[in-house]
């Protein structure tokens, strides 16, 4: 009974067991607006950058409060080993005994009378009551409310906490347009890839049939063997070929997981059809044809940013010739106090600090943020004017790769027919085996550049669309 139990059990196990794996080879379907939204989602660039906003957010809350009202309550305890006593002198007595007088306390004989019996009597001070003026065992409790009223600091400070929020908000966005143009950049990599493993594996199984009736008219000595080797040679080429792009497609996978942040045990599979034809000439020309907006590059943007930076910091520095002026209140109470306590409970007060002199420090912390500022304004123009002939390069480069792409797309066509021309030939007895494989080599030439046509092509769209920020309507 107990073995049926068990076996029932490991059956269930290896049921379930079988389930997960199924579970974890499931392919997943992805298309590129889908691999964007992931990478917005889980890059680690993104993430990072999106903390750095939230950081700066903080920071403008942090300059803020530093001008708003300040409460801060304070508790001490102290324990006097000797506490000081005062005394403010006592009265006098009549006595029979002269007592030595201390010039210091006043006590002692002041005067006498000497009666007529002989008898003197002494009139003597005597030491008042000592008061302490403090207690053994003090606990106190001072509490105090404090109000920034002007502080030239305070005021640059809390525009540059907003400039350096719209700093973060920049380098987001750089980041997210990097990100972008990676991810594309390695899934029309696989496109491509996958695109020519298709053809290379048809034209692998056409050269199997072929080889095949090679081979058989062959053995009947129709064909020489030499014919036979050829088709070998070609088809051994073909397979190496597919080899590498194998291995090529299985790092380009893991990679695009890497950067959506995609788990690598996943299996991914791309659902976007390759853009080639007439969609990849005319998006290409449209964006050619796009004029380019200096404004709206993020690259300016964040020269603009640093330049406005620079500026606040010169204001800071001369802020350093302005007075600060806070105001306070201080409550103070003690659960011991001592007997004679003069310090008042209560206080209300303005602090003034007024900057005199500093032997010219400030005047230097000026100067060097001057230098600064103009620095980050040179930065600005030199960037400005290398942006404008980045757009220009890009487009006259988006146009070559263009050109290059047609011409490869009509040489690859031409080179395909010549094959399929000089197969037939071949097969019916009218062509070499040498013919055939220069038709075949030519034909695997232009497909390659084809496809590298394309890729390049797609490359220089993408660094242009970074470029201008167009089309990069991607949410999370």
């Amino acid at each position: 009974m107990f073995r049926k139990h068990r076996q029932i059990l490991l059956m269930a196990g290896m049921f379930l067991l079988g389930t997960l794996v199924a579970n974890a080879q499931e392919v997943v379907k992805l298309s590129l607006q889908e691999a964007l939204k992931m990478a917005l989602q889980n890059n680690t660039n993104i993430l990072n950058s999106d903390l750095d906003l939230q950081i700066a957010q903080k920071k403008i809350w942090e300059t803020t409060a530093s001008g708003l009202p300040h409460v801060d309550v304070k508790g001490t305890y102290t324990h006097t080993f000797k506490v000081p006593t005062l005394s403010f002198g006592g009265g006098t007595e009549l006595s029979h005994e002269e007592v030595p007088r201390d010039p210091i306390t006043g006590v002692g004989t002041m005067s006498s009378l000497t009666l007529n019996d002989g008898e003197t009597i002494y009139m003597n001070s005597t030491a008042g009551a000592k008061i302490p003026l403090g207690v053994k065992n003090s606990t106190n409790f001072d509490f105090t409310a404090s109000q920034l009223i002007f502080s030239g600091s305070y005021l640059v400070g809390l525009q540059a906490s907003k400039t350096y929020f719209g700093l973060s908000k920049q380098n987001a966005e750089k980041a997210r347009l990097d990100v972008t143009q990676t991810v594309i950049n390695t899934y029309n990599m696989i496109q491509l890839a996958e695109e020519s493993k298709k053809i290379l594996a048809q034209n692998l199984e056409n050269i199997g049939k072929t080889l095949y009736e090679v081979s058989e008219m062959n053995k009947q000595g129709f064909l020489e063997k030499t014919d036979v080797d050829q088709l070998e040679l070609t088809s051994n080429t073909i397979k190496n070929a597919l080899n590498q792009i194998d291995s090529n497609l299985d790092m380009g996978y893991r990679l695009l997981k890497i950067q959506i942040g995609m788990e690598d045990a996943v299996k991914v599979e791309l659902s976007d059809p390759l853009e080639s034809g007439e969609s990849l000439t005319s998006t290409s020309l449209q964006l050619i044809s796009e004029p380019f907006s200096l404004e709206r590059n993020v690259d300016y943007q964040l020269m603009q940013t640093s330049e406005k930076a620079a500026s606040l910091e010169l204001k800071l520095a001369k802020s350093g010739y302005l007075p600060t002026i806070a105001g306070f209140y201080n409550h103070t109470e003690k659960l011991n106090p001592p007997a004679f306590d003069f310090a008042p409970k209560d206080l209300v007060g303005v602090n003034l600090s007024l900057p005199i002199f500093s032997s010219g420090e400030r005047a230097a912390s000026v100067s060097q943020k001057k230098f600064s500022l103009e620095k980050a304004q040179n930065t600005r123009k030199y960037v400005s004017s290398n942006l404008i002939m980045q757009a220009s390069q890009f487009q006259n480069d988006l146009k070559l790769k263009l050109e290059r792409y047609q011409n490869q797309k009509k040489s690859k066509d031409l080179s395909d027919d010549i094959y399929q021309r000089t197969l037939e030939k071949y097969k019916q007895g009218m062509s070499s085996s040498m013919d055939l494989m220069t038709s075949q080599n030519q034909y695997l030439t232009n497909l390659t550049n084809y496809y590298q046509s394309i890729f390049d092509l797609e490359n220089s769209k993408s660094q242009l669309e970074k470029l201008y920020n167009i089309n990069q309507e991607i949410t999370k």
